[in-house]
């Protein structure tokens, strides 16, 4: 759900950021959450082998929960180990809620090292998107470091000028 959130993506895209997971377990938990009308999936492109998986409006209508999962867990962050894997974008739920709360409306991308995503918020909400905003109002360069301890509340996201850059790298 989390890996949807931010919109379509292909099962390759999928298996990739679920480190640890099986194909016939991944294959399985689409298919279980197609059937129960969470997410869909389509063929794309010119290859008919292609497809995203992307989440219906029932699914996306999860977003808060998975939010409020993610505020709630967040700080239950411990130490990673070298060996632990993390994927930038991971961070996109517990980081959204900081942003609001510098950035009350508007966009902001996020640059956690070499992984953009970015935030579009309205007077209804918030919603995450994969690469850079076209024309973001603020943006943000952060280390895998510093959003953890963002994520976790134990560090704030800088307040960001108009049009601006703020700089989170240790």
């Amino acid at each position: 759900m989390r890996e949807l959130c931010a919109g379509p993506r292909r099962y390759s895209d999928l298996f990739a950021d679920l480190p640890g997971i099986s194909t016939d377990m991944l294959a399985g938990r689409l298919k279980d959450l197609e059937r129960d009308g969470i997410l869909t999936h389509r063929r794309v492109g010119s290859r008919s082998a292609a497809a995203v998986y992307e989440l219906t409006p029932r699914g996306a209508a999860l977003r808060p929960v998975l939010e409020a999962l993610a505020h709630w867990g967040a700080p239950l962050l411990g130490e990673r180990r070298a060996t632990d894997a993390v994927r930038a974008h991971w961070f996109a739920l517990p980081l959204g809620r900081a942003v609001a709360e510098v950035v009350p409306k508007g966009t902001a991308t996020v640059w956690i090292g070499d992984t953009a995503l970015h935030y579009v918020i309205t007077a209804t909400g918030l919603s995450h998107h994969d690469g850079p905003a076209p024309a973001a109002a603020h943006e943000f360069h952060l280390d895998i470091a510093t959003a953890t301890r963002i994520a976790t509340g134990t560090a704030a996201l800088d307040v960001p000028p108009p049009n601006g850059t703020m700089d989170g790298q240790e």
